[in-house]
């Protein structure tokens, strides 16, 4: 019958062998059964109905071991995804699952995390120069205080993703849906943006000048307190886009000025906005 026990066990715990603590559980378990099972039987129960009555005496084992393999198995991976302080230069990161990975003082320059889900990861004062983030989904992300120079995000699945205080010259965003991202205090003068939603995005204390955001869409997105110099929207589309500013100064309307809306769409509320702040709007077209 000690057989018996010890093959019913290995039934339930056969899909969590490789777990650790699952493991430990098992053999803590099987000896508890094993002195339930001895004192039925001194109790005068036979065989069977001591093994019936000893399995029956820990309950939904199935739930409890399933339970305690996902929680080890969440612990090692927080403890996989925690990079700080490493030289992890021309990494392939590639299509992992890394949910809160850590990448703190790192140098990342030139690794490739293509198609990896790093949702809730943190990238923090480190080089990720020339890194690729193509297809990457940054749901939930922080990249703070980085030099993302060159680095690519090409169809990157960018949702409340926080980029702030950081070098961008040469990013790449392309094919990309922005949706409730936010760029503070970042310099995006010479980074790159082609075919992109911007959908409640938000640019604050961020330096703009110069860029071209030509033909893209922009829906509930605030401009708050950014450099505008020279900015393009020609051809673009907004709606419900504002661009507060805490100082109406001449000089906040001379940059207005230099912005460029011509063949831009957009809703009666942003061209009632612009025209009030003297921006050039004569060829706009109102939705």
């Amino acid at each position: 019958m000690n057989e018996k026990l010890t093959h019913y066990l290995n039934g339930v715990f056969a899909p969590y062998d490789e777990v650790k603590s699952v493991t430990e559980l098992k053999a803590d378990l099987h000896s508890d059964l094993q002195e339930r099972f001895r004192d039925l039987k001194a109790e005068g129960k036979d065989d069977e109905t001591a093994f019936e009555m000893t399995i029956e005496s820990i309950g939904d084992i199935e739930q409890t071991v399933q339970e305690v393999a996902n929680l080890s198995r969440s612990l090692e991976r927080q403890v996989v995804t925690n990079f700080n302080a490493s030289n992890l230069s021309t990494s392939d990161f590639a299509g992992v699952t890394a949910h809160k990975g850590q990448f703190k003082s790192s140098a990342l320059r030139g690794s490739n995390f293509r198609d990896a889900d790093l949702t809730g990861s943190s990238f923090i004062s480190s080089d990720v120069r020339d890194a690729n983030f193509d297809r990457a989904n940054l749901t939930d992300c922080t990249l703070s205080t980085l030099d993302l120079a060159n680095a690519s995000f090409s169809q990157s699945v960018l949702v409340r993703t926080n980029f702030s205080k950081s070098g961008m010259d040469g990013a790449k965003f392309t094919n990309v849906r922005l949706t409730d991202v936010v760029f503070s205090l970042t310099d995006l003068r010479k980074a790159i943006f082609r075919n992109c939603i911007f959908d409640g995005v938000e640019f604050k204390s961020s330096d703009l000048s110069g860029q071209r955001f030509d033909g893209q869409t922009f829906t509930g997105v605030k401009f708050d307190k950014v450099a505008l110099n020279e900015v393009s929207f020609q051809n673009a589309t907004l709606k419900n886009v504002s661009f507060p500013t805490s100082s109406w100064s001449n000089k906040y309307y001379r940059v207005i000025k230099t912005v460029c809306f011509d063949g831009a769409m957009m809703d009666k509320l942003t061209y009632a906005a612009l025209k009030g702040m003297e921006a050039n709007v004569s060829k706009v077209t109102v939705i």
